[in-house]
């Protein structure tokens, strides 16, 4: 089996809150991330639900870090830009396979 040593952290955030994304990232270690402007979707009820406005306009940003600090990182960005926040943040990791490019 194959041991990862990095993961991916997308990060799904109101338009506008990239840079705060990556003030937290950097915090704990990660170097840079890439942002793509996107566009969200929801249902009505989910805005009910949350008690939250959905904002169409979003950035996802992708941070590749080290599995070691991924955890924190991730603590960092739910209290930055986390759904409490007016960034209303989502953010989750997937294990990567290979890196190149990265110093460690």
């Amino acid at each position: 089996m194959t041991e990862f040593k990095h993961e991916v952290i997308l990060c799904i955030i109101n338009s506008g809150f990239s840079d705060a994304v990556m003030d937290a990232a950097r915090e704990f270690g990660a170097g840079g991330g890439t942002v793509i402007n996107a566009r969200g979707t929801a249902a009505p009820e989910a805005e009910k639900l949350f008690n939250i406005t959905i904002q169409p306009e979003k950035e996802i940003v992708m941070i590749v870090v080290k599995k070691e600090i991924k955890d924190d990182v991730l603590r960092a960005l739910y209290k930055k830009v986390g759904l409490e926040t007016p960034g209303q943040g989502i953010a989750f990791s997937l294990p990567v396979t290979d890196v190149a490019g990265i110093k460690d």
